[in-house]
């Protein structure tokens, strides 16, 4: 390897750590800080807060992943502006394109990394997060989950405990069903087996129910009962794809499909996830290109509000194409690269006479 090559990607790192650790420091401050007002009102022991506040920062860091980089490129370029490195560099003859493709190179190769090793841990440590404070939350009391043999909740109305196993879902109905209902000490009160059940309403309509008690059972032409469930609510209990790995995902695809249910929003995790080498990479090559074109500015912290300014800007524009697409106005891939793309036009705008900077 190139003596130049060694020094770069020395500093590359070295102001990727410093970056890092920066932010580390503030993502767990602030997880802590929610964490205190979360258990404000239950007694708990204040290392357990600290150490759901240390599970929660590392999903927290991967999504700022893209301007992690932004800043950490800002640096390496501030670095290499106050020691005059930059000059020295260039008349050894190494041109800004070139310094700019190895950033682009070493950022793409944290992408991979970062999707294969430091994403696999993050959603771990996500799931164990959640597992963890769901018996504070509202929600501990009811399940859903989808697995190979179908939907499957877990539900508590007063002191009984409903379980519910659903082949598919179709518009607002759940096909090929059976339940069991306990009382508190789990013993069976009865079972309801039924084709087709209206979960429009949390007050479930089941048709041609069969309900067993005993040895005796009864058909029913409907029958009623009250869940915490509804459609939309359904719907909603499986947002949180940071804690699944990309392992977890794909299978997670496979069983939404078994059950007819969107997997609108698992694609987009999938082609988030895919796509994050080339955001990272983009993102380097727009704060190089920042950084070579104001470097006449003398004045560091100047620089550094305007990468956050831009950081900012990219992420709600990134994240109005993301909406669209989980609300279906927009399809996945269209939603994930459209902004992707719009990102490398400037990037290429930017680049004109880049050397001469």
């Amino acid at each position: 390897m190139k003596t130049y090559i060694k020094f770069l990607t020395s500093i590359y790192f070295k102001s990727l750590l410093y970056v890092l650790g920066v932010m580390i420091s503030l993502v767990f401050i602030l997880n802590y800080l929610g964490e205190l007002d979360f258990f404000q009102k239950i007694e708990i022991k204040t290392h357990f807060t600290i150490f759901l506040a240390l599970l929660n920062s590392p999903t927290m860091i991967f999504d700022m992943s893209p301007f992690i980089f932004l800043i950490a490129v800002q640096v390496f370029f501030i670095k290499l502006f106050e020691n005059s490195e930059l000059v020295t560099l260039k008349y050894s003859g190494l041109k800004n394109s070139k310094i700019i493709r190895i950033l682009m190179i070493l950022s793409f190769i944290s992408g991979i990394l970062i999707i294969t090793v430091f994403y696999y841990f993050s959603s771990n440590f996500k799931n164990l997060y959640l597992e963890l404070k769901s018996p504070f939350t509202n929600d501990g009391k009811y399940l859903a989950v989808v697995t190979q043999n179908g939907l499957w909740i877990r539900d508590k109305i007063n002191e009984n405990t409903l379980v519910i196993n659903s082949s598919i879902i179709r518009e607002n109905n759940l096909i090929g069903n059976f339940i069991t209902e306990f009382d508190k000490n789990y013993n069976v009160i009865r079972n309801i087996k039924s084709d087709k059940i209206d979960v429009s309403s949390k007050k479930w309509l089941i048709f041609d129910a069969k309900v067993y008690e005993g040895n005796n059972y009864e058909n029913f032409k409907t029958l009623r009962i009250d869940t915490n469930f509804d459609l939309k609510k359904i719907n909603s209990l499986y947002s949180n794809l940071s804690s699944l790995n990309l392992f977890e995902l794909f299978e997670l695809r496979q069983n939404y499909k078994k059950l007819n249910y969107s997997i609108t929003d698992v694609d987009l995790q999938l082609l988030k996830l895919v796509s994050l080498p080339v955001f990272l990479v983009l993102m380097s090559l727009f704060s190089s290109i920042l950084m070579l074109r104001i470097k006449h500015l003398s004045n560091t912290t100047f620089q550094i509000a305007l990468g956050l300014f831009f950081s900012v800007l990219i992420y709600y524009f990134n994240n109005f194409f993301y909406v669209l697409g989980s609300t279906e106005k927009l399809g996945e891939h269209y939603a994930i690269f459209i902004p992707l793309v719009i990102l490398s036009f400037i990037n290429l705008i930017m680049l004109n006479k880049i050397n001469e900077k």
